[in-house]
């Protein structure tokens, strides 16, 4: 068996939020959030999932999201974030995710009360305990966009194990 080397790489992805909608939900890391503004994409939008997914692309090379994702969601009418990331996934053959850590910068709607869902969501379909899923949400003192409230954005660093 050879040694082991942990290996980080970072996904971002970021999303504009629509006009108010009334009552709706938006999809974050795999769950939904009730919001009055949906989120403006051609999938469901789940910029978690979205920030994941080119994370695991910066690890295998493989380009998902503006490839294979455009097929799925604008060919075959896939919306489902969920299935992009799984896409990614199977390119990850020489390493294990051990860790994933998510920064999500927006003004609203308000995550704290939904970060214990979203780490059991991510950490079921990443295949590591919802405990090695750290998620932080900032407003960042409102000097961005996002801050402002005009969207949303996320940045993930994943963590792997990698045998040399």
């Amino acid at each position: 068996m050879g040694n082991i080397i942990s290996v980080s790489t970072i996904g971002q992805d970021s999303h504009r939020f629509g006009e108010p909608c009334g009552e709706t939900s938006i999809r974050l890391g795999g769950i939904d959030i009730p919001f009055d503004r949906p989120i403006l994409a051609n999938s469901d939008g789940d910029v978690v999932y979205h920030a994941i997914t080119n994370a695991v692309s910066g690890f295998t090379g493989v380009n998902i999201l503006g490839g294979e994702a455009d097929k799925l969601c604008l060919g075959e009418g896939i919306k489902d974030s969920s299935v992009y990331l799984r896409k990614a996934l199977e390119y990850l053959t020489d390493g294990k995710i051990i860790h994933c850590s998510l920064t999500i910068e927006c003004l609203k709607p308000k995550l704290m009360p939904h970060i214990p869902q979203m780490k059991e969501s991510v950490g079921k379909i990443l295949d590591i305990p919802a405990a090695s899923v750290g998620i932080t949400a900032t407003t960042g003192e409102g000097l961005t966009g996002f801050g402002r409230g005009e969207g949303i954005q996320v940045f993930c660093i994943l963590t792997f194990a990698k045998e040399i």
